[in-house]
């Protein structure tokens, strides 16, 4: 559709004032577009390099081979990719992505993976293996937090991931209020809370009602309390949150949640398989679990801390009752009698047994001194950003890392730790990067070559402003580009990219 053409006919004859405001307006944004457009050309020819390495090396297949290839040769071409690319976060310079990675660890899983590829726990009767698997995750996943220091019943589901736990939970509290005096169910969440929430609301048809954070980054009670209304099923609270890894005042919004009625979901899909382990060894850790009666839900992921194979997570209810909102059952259906706990029906029960492999391997011992060193770390690794006198970091987490700057653009440091190897996360509101420390990092000399690379890159920005290629340019106009259409249909765009051959 012509936006100016609708704007300059049909709207004009309508409400010339609202088109003329309007046209005005696009008028205004028009440069900036084309300034982003020509910008985002640029990245797209480079991420697209990045992204689609292979295209002049290796037979792209557009379809399927008349005939089959030889088995030995696939193998042998998958293991080749897989080693190539094992250098991008096998040495630590990722942020988060991989969260063991150790050669034993990765085998064992492997084993375990390819004993069970062919399960389905759809089908609970041929594989009964991976319902234990599954049951027995949940159970040491909510004792972990907290099950055993409340008189009421925790329970949950095994997920493909911290974003299906996320929406399973927004569609329980939607269909527990389904039938009440709720004009259009509401999430009240913090701007820093997983952006997951907002695609359950979009899905689902929520309304996201988004509440500020402090100068410490974490939510504020009172605009929570003044945010929550009729119409709220849920309030939000991340442990920590996976912008600056801060943990919101989970004991103040969650007796909020408590006295207005309504549901209290601690999103630590971040922090679930760290914080425990970190409070058992004196770190200061707030509760956030369900220890607090006003905490009705959570979220944990297996495959991040847990240390299982991507992609499981699970989501845990205070009591059965608000469980069974999640389900989905069909009894007339001419296929039979069916019923899904999550949003899969089928599901690769091999990543499921995997998840409970590799939380009995590890067991307590083992988590302790995992989360030690990785602790130990980030503090490390904090102590030495704060040395550098350009750079701020932001809010106080225990392993992820957030610094901005005010003398440099952020965004051009993190384009030149990216020609160094590093992959860090970029931040908005502010500008900023961070490092989610993980087991990569502990291996010796990585904190230091960090730090090393950082100062580098700040050092390269300063006496070469304005240089840096790549994401930076991108990344600092859509903080500021007034239409936010604009930023998201270049996105799609870039999505668009990933699925070409």
């Amino acid at each position: 559709m012509d936006l100016e053409k609708v704007l300059s006919g049909p709207l004009r004859r309508m409400n010339p004032r609202l088109a003329g405001w309007a046209y005005s307006g696009l008028r205004r944004v028009a440069p900036i577009r084309r300034r982003l457009e020509a910008e985002f050309e640029g990245v797209v020819a480079g991420m697209e390099e990045a992204v689609k390495p292979y295209r002049e090396e290796l037979t792209t297949y557009r379809r399927m081979p008349g005939i089959g290839l030889d088995r030995a040769e696939v193998l042998s071409l998958m293991k080749d990719l897989a080693d190539r690319e094992e250098a991008g976060w096998k040495d630590g310079f990722a942020s988060g992505a991989v969260y063991h990675g150790q050669d034993d660890h990765v085998a064992f899983l492997s084993k375990v993976i390819e004993a069970h590829s062919q399960v389905n726990p759809l089908h609970a009767d041929l594989w009964p293996s991976a319902i234990k698997f599954e049951a027995e995750v949940v159970a040491m996943t909510s004792s972990m937090l907290g099950a055993g220091e409340t008189a009421d019943e925790i329970v949950g589901t095994v997920t493909s991931g911290g974003t299906e736990s996320i929406l399973l939970a927004v569609k329980t509290y939607r269909d527990r209020a389904a039938g009440k005096r709720t004009k259009r169910p509401e999430i009240v969440a913090p701007v820093t809370a997983h952006v997951a929430f907002d695609k359950a609301a979009h899905y689902f048809g929520l309304k996201m009602v988004k509440v500020p954070v402090d100068e410490t980054f974490r939510a504020d009670v009172a605009a929570t309390a003044g945010a929550v209304n009729r119409n709220t099923v849920v309030v939000v609270g991340s442990a920590p949150s996976f912008p600056h890894g801060t943990i919101d005042p989970i004991t103040e919004l969650s007796t909020l949640a408590a006295e207005r009625g309504v549901g209290f979901h601690t999103d630590a899909c971040l922090g679930g398989f760290v914080l425990p382990w970190a409070d058992k060894l004196g770190y200061p850790v707030p509760p956030f679990d369900f220890r607090l009666p006003g905490v009705t839900s959570m979220s944990a992921d297996t495959h991040k801390y847990g240390y299982a194979a991507k992609g499981t997570s699970v989501v845990m209810y205070r009591g059965r009752e608000l469980r069974r909102h999640q389900y989905f059952t069909a009894s007339d259906w001419p296929g039979g009698l069916y019923f899904s706990p999550t949003l899969a029906g089928s599901r690769p029960g091999a990543l499921s047994a995997a998840a409970w492999a590799a939380m009995v391997s590890m067991g307590e011992d083992g988590y302790l001194d995992a989360t030690a060193g990785i602790l130990e770390t980030a503090a490390e690794i904090r102590s030495g950003v704060e040395t550098v006198p350009e750079l701020n970091v932001l809010g106080d987490s225990l392993f992820v890392i957030a610094f901005g700057s005010e003398a440099v653009d952020i965004y051009q440091v993190m384009q030149r730790m990216s020609e160094r190897g590093w992959s860090l996360t970029g931040l908005h509101h502010p500008p900023a990067l961070h490092l989610a420390v993980t087991l990569r990092h502990t291996a010796a000399g990585v904190a230091t070559r960090f730090l090393e690379d950082l100062q580098g890159s700040v050092d390269d920005v300063k006496a070469h402003p304005g240089e840096a290629g790549g994401v930076a340019p991108v990344y600092g106009m859509a903080a500021t580009v007034p239409a936010r259409a604009v930023v998201d249909d270049l996105l799609e765009r870039y999505v668009d990219l990933l699925f070409e051959v």
